[in-house]
């Protein structure tokens, strides 16, 4: 038949064919992984942004990928800390945390956007359930201990940052469960010591804590750049984590870029597969990271990629 005698069709439903075609051997190779999703920025704070978040992460597990999210919230728990009348502080990046900032940080993040996440997943098709690191001992903590450099004196001084704190070890038995079933885990970074004590904890670390202890086939940082740039500020979209750390020394990975990429690199050594730092403010950047052939973003792999 002569390209003349077919019928009338949209061309954009060619291009959605296409797009499924090249999406099929990603979902064969996926399928049955586990990808740990950090969920914060931009793509939180808008409405519409969330709403094709929540449809990205129900796609991913109807499709058999096993999307575990975990979530920050530092505007709103700043929000709320301001209604309350509480006063925030901040050392190095990280918000002091005292006993009644503790109350609040818990209260935002494990109550108001933890339950918000959840039902959007729910609202979008999909099964939530909201935890906390408490829960079923998911997130052991200890306290952060960080020292700083006096520049006059040049003596180390401890930073006393309250109740902020670390993953010293995570319960994969829990998340295991939910691999099984339908239901997709959404975490708030809350820990819990050994005293009993509350911990306030770094949503990036917490991300990759889980995604190493899990085995991850990815940890998707979401975050609002568009991933590692260059000294020219042109976007590496590969590296290997011996590039990563050398961009990290040489100064080309600077201000919030090293937390991130110092949380990718802990992730794969514990035993994630590979570590993405991706633009959270673009449309369905879940899925063009996933299901395409180029990706977005940056990704740090252990072996070399061409």
């Amino acid at each position: 038949m002569a390209a003349s005698d077919l019928p009338p069709f949209d061309p954009a439903l060619l291009g959605t064919a296409r797009t499924l075609s090249e999406a099929l051997p990603y979902m064969r190779r996926f399928s049955g992984q586990t990808f740990v999703i950090k969920y914060g920025g931009h793509a939180m704070g808008e409405e519409s942004a969330a709403r094709d978040f929540a449809r990205d992460v129900v796609l991913l597990k109807q499709v058999g990928i096993n999307p575990v999210v975990v979530h920050g919230g530092g505007p709103q728990i700043g929000a709320m800390l301001a209604r309350l009348k509480i006063k925030s502080e901040f050392v190095d990046g990280l918000r002091v945390t005292d006993a009644a900032t503790v109350e609040v940080v818990e209260m935002v993040l494990a109550g108001t956007i933890n339950k918000q996440i959840v039902a959007a997943i729910q609202a979008a098709g999909g099964m939530a359930i909201g935890l906390s690191g408490k829960d079923g001992n998911l997130i052991e903590a200890r306290r952060l201990r960080r020292t700083k450099r006096d520049p006059d004196s040049e003596i180390e001084k401890i930073l006393d940052l309250g109740f902020v704190g670390e993953p010293s070890r995570i319960n994969p038995h829990v998340l295991a469960l939910f691999a099984k079933s339908d239901i997709i885990p959404v975490i708030a970074p809350i820990g819990l010591g050994e005293d009993g004590q509350t911990y306030n904890i770094n949503a990036d670390t917490v991300a990759g804590a889980v995604a190493g202890a899990l085995g991850a086939a990815k940890l998707m940082l979401l975050t609002d750049v568009r991933g590692v740039l260059d000294k020219q500020g042109k976007l590496i979209p590969k590296l290997t984590p011996t590039e990563a750390s050398q961009l990290m020394t040489d100064g080309t990975a600077s201000g919030g870029m090293l937390p991130k990429l110092e949380t990718c690199l802990m992730a794969l050594a514990r035993g994630a597969g590979a570590a993405h730092i991706l633009d959270g403010r673009v449309p369905h950047v879940l899925l063009l990271e996933t299901f395409t052939e180029h990706g977005v973003g940056t990704m740090i792999e252990k072996r070399k990629v061409d």
